[in-house]
């Protein structure tokens, strides 16, 4: 049971809670209409439930909940319910930057400001499925705001649900990708063409360097060393795997294990061999 502390709108209050007297997000069709302050609500099988005491990227959740319009939380709490259909548990204490996020999304589109997402077609590659359902977020903008948002800011929104699903912040998610990206730009460099993005090698390798740089910002080992092997039979592909670990390890400022570099120029090669075969 819960009682009304304030009434957001139709769809949204902050009550406390009887059992800890902790403050509370509700939101649910009609779950405000015509609610009273102290009046007493229960939240029903439908109503989702986020906790204000916690504290998130852009700051305290109670502060974020009393300044994000209500209809944009209520927007980001229809885009987690899609993302829990398709991933199962979630965290949804990312409502609150998510849907501070869409807020200044939209003010933006308002202004005519653009902002622009380099990574945008990386975030799309690695994080396709929290892509996919990111995009949702579109068509809902639109019927509900008349806001039209580009791909860019959909990728942001990606990178939260894909911070929700990993238990990892947007902005390692972000250097993530940014990792893949220059590591991807430097094997091209390295071999002197550009990899075919739609081929099965290309989706390994940054898949394996999209792992790989988690592994190093978590400080996690691989238990196999291939590199005696991979040095020897494939001297070219070692060397450029060991100039992109390097790379990755300025990059995120964290030391990459050597028995990564056996791995990577095991893929490297077999980018190499796909583009020769082609």
């Amino acid at each position: 049971m819960y009682r009304v502390k304030k009434v957001l709108n139709h769809n949204t209050i902050i009550g406390i809670r009887s059992e800890d007297n902790q403050e509370y997000l509700l939101i649910g069709k009609g779950l405000g209409f015509g609610k009273k302050i102290a009046e007493r609500v229960e939240a029903g099988s439908k109503t989702d439930v986020y906790s204000l005491q916690k504290t998130t990227e852009r700051g305290n959740a109670g502060e974020l909940a009393k300044s994000i319009s209500p209809a944009c939380l209520e927007i980001a709490g229809q885009i987690l319910n899609a993302a829990e259909l398709k991933f199962g548990n979630i965290d949804r204490d990312i409502l609150f930057p998510m849907a501070d996020h869409i807020e200044y999304a939209i003010k933006r589109v308002k202004g005519n400001e653009q902002i622009s997402n380099p990574l945008t077609e990386d975030i799309r590659a690695l994080f396709h499925l929290e892509y996919e359902v990111a995009e949702q977020v579109v068509p809902i903008l639109k019927e509900q705001m008349g806001i039209e948002i580009d791909a860019d800011e959909v990728g942001y929104i990606a990178l939260h649900i894909h911070s929700a699903i990993e238990d990892e912040k947007v902005s390692q998610a972000m250097q993530v990708a940014r990792a893949v990206r220059e590591c991807i730009s430097l094997i091209e460099q390295e071999m002197g063409r550009p990899i075919d993005v739609a081929s099965l090698a290309y989706n390994r390798l940054m898949n394996h360097i999209r792992y790989m740089a988690a592994r190093a910002m978590k400080g996690e080992t691989l238990k196999i060393n291939m590199n005696d092997y991979m040095g020897v039979k494939f001297p070219n592909a070692f060397r450029i795997a060991e100039k992109v670990c390097s790379q990755v390890s300025r990059n995120l400022k964290c030391e990459l294990e050597e028995v990564e570099i056996g791995y990577l120029a095991m893929h490297i090669e077999r980018v190499a061999d796909e583009e020769l075969d082609g």
